[in-house]
């Protein structure tokens, strides 16, 4: 069975941001039979979940597995529940329809540069996709005390019976990221099949 893992960035951001490269480049040597698949996603969170599903329901016939950093975290949990996929959770968005002060209104994407606005309407959508009931075995969840956009303390507190990687310091995009690979690759299970020194990924 094809196995692909499917990686879900996070608000404003893209395919091109680093983690995104981390995780192809550490696959591409490590896991070459592994596709990954990164999305760049719709501004609206309904348009982005219908994004998500039509990938995963487009290929029924493989193994997916997810990743989410931030938004994108939040989104992968939706999707772990309906699908009863694994996922990893980076520095997860809990509560992302409360940061109405923080997104609301215009940006620009750094990576694409779409102009967007976001609006009071896409918050209350975000609610349609909360996920109460937590399957502690399908999630490996990582924060950083450091997080200077999220309250990681929410994450500790939602996922506390899930596996759960907690480091002190670090920031919002998760600072040495690359180290936490091969973890993550062992909670899906996936068999070790190069032995190359990653030298290249930082």
């Amino acid at each position: 069975m094809k196995q692909k893992i499917l990686v879900i960035h996070g608000f404003n951001s893209s395919p091109q941001s680093l983690k995104a490269q981390i995780t192809r480049q550490y696959m591409q040597i490590m896991h070459p039979e592994v596709e990954v698949v990164c999305p760049q996603l719709a501004s609206n969170p309904c348009a982005a979940i219908k994004q998500l599903c039509n990938i995963i329901d487009g290929d029924k016939h493989c193994q997916w597995y997810l990743t989410g950093s931030s938004l994108g975290g939040f989104f992968a949990t939706y999707l772990a529940a309906k699908y009863q996929l694994k996922a990893v959770l980076i520095n997860p968005a809990v509560k992302p329809y409360d940061l109405v002060d923080d997104i609301l209104g215009a940006h620009s994407n750094p990576y694409t540069g779409e102009v967007f606005q976001v609006t009071a309407a896409d918050m209350q959508q975000l609610k349609c996709y909360e996920v109460n009931k937590i399957d502690r075995k399908s999630l490996f969840v990582m924060v950083q005390t450091g997080d200077e956009v999220l309250d990681y303390q929410q994450a500790v507190e939602k996922y506390q019976q899930c596996l759960l990687e907690v480091q002190q310091g670090g920031d919002h995009s998760f600072i040495n990221f690359a180290k936490m690979l091969p973890n993550i690759v062992n909670f899906f299970n996936l068999p070790l099949i190069r032995t190359r020194t990653l030298t290249t990924i930082k």
